[in-house]
């Protein structure tokens, strides 16, 4: 079927914003031109792409399937003009991270800074996901790298992962609330105090509870949030035992202290991934190096 791009990228653009003038504006065209496009490519696909009404205007599910497979599209095609025009140049150019914010903040951010002082024309971008959700982003083409949990549900192959760092979870109690400092604990103990933990569809969550499945247990958290910074603080404050990376202990308030179990628990890692059916930009590449040497799992 023979479709203009042009058609394909108007629809772009409606479909992300939800709206034939806010599109208008992104394009530089007239909001006519852009409902006049849309309506050429529905007659082309022979399908309804919007359900328009006066106070708003919604995908159809026609539409919905169609930008799952035109936006990886378009942003594949930004970056490969984006590489042409910075090709051989580090003066200017985009540098696109997915990664956690925990991961980037007690994880990324020397390298960070490494980075930025060696090539200030370089513009860091930088996109919030959990370790989940940074996949869905490599895979449409949104960042140049991610940097993620791992094991990682979401992965379907692991033969590019790069370890970048090995780490170790542990509980974390207030020792002024729970007195347990000189014990040891099985998981089963542990489904006798509140338990604070990251939120499903988190790595760190499909881990633990992964874990307790192994003995036959059933954890119900007693708080579930998408902050690890956040889990101390409430910790700190003796709401409950917190479940984070080790890596995070040295923010931990003074009087956290780490449990101790009858059973260590898996040691994991943070990988760097990037998608290597597809050329890294110049400035992803010496971003990339910044971690070299590092082991391929």
């Amino acid at each position: 079927m023979d479709i203009n791009y042009e058609l394909y990228k108007v629809f772009y653009h409606v479909a992300v914003s939800l709206s034939f003038s806010e599109a208008s504006k992104q394009l530089f065209i007239s909001q006519s031109a852009v409902s006049q496009s849309i309506k050429v490519l529905e007659k082309k696909l022979n399908q309804n792409l919007f359900i328009r009404s006066t106070k708003r205007v919604q995908l159809t599910p026609e539409g919905e399937i169609l930008l799952r497979h035109i936006e990886p599209a378009i942003h594949l095609i930004r970056r490969g003009e984006s590489q042409i025009l910075e090709t051989h140049s580090l003066n200017g150019g985009q540098l696109r991270i997915g990664a956690s914010d925990t991961i980037c903040r007690y994880v990324l951010l020397p390298y960070l800074s490494r980075f930025h002082k060696a090539f200030p024309g370089v513009h860091i971008k930088v996109t919030n996901r959990t370790s989940i959700g940074c996949v869905d982003l490599l895979e449409n083409g949104q960042v140049d790298l991610i940097f993620i949990n791992y094991p990682n549900s979401r992965l379907e192959h692991s033969g590019h992962l790069k370890r970048v760092l090995e780490f170790q979870d542990v509980f974390l109690a207030n020792r002024n609330c729970f007195h347990l400092e000189n014990r040891q604990l099985s998981f089963q103990d542990l489904l006798d105090y509140p338990i604070l933990m990251l939120a499903r569809k988190s790595t760190t969550s499909e881990f633990l509870h992964n874990l307790f499945q192994q003995h036959q247990l059933d954890l119900v958290p007693e708080i579930e949030l998408s902050s690890n910074d956040l889990l101390l603080d409430m910790a700190a404050i003796g709401l409950g035992i917190a479940f984070v990376p080790d890596y995070c202990q040295k923010s931990a308030h003074p009087d956290l202290f780490p449990l101790t179990l009858t059973e260590a628990l898996p040691r994991r890692q943070i990988v760097l991934i990037h998608n290597e059916q597809l050329p890294l930009s110049p400035a992803a590449m010496e971003f990339v190096h910044l971690f070299s040497p590092y082991t391929k799992i």
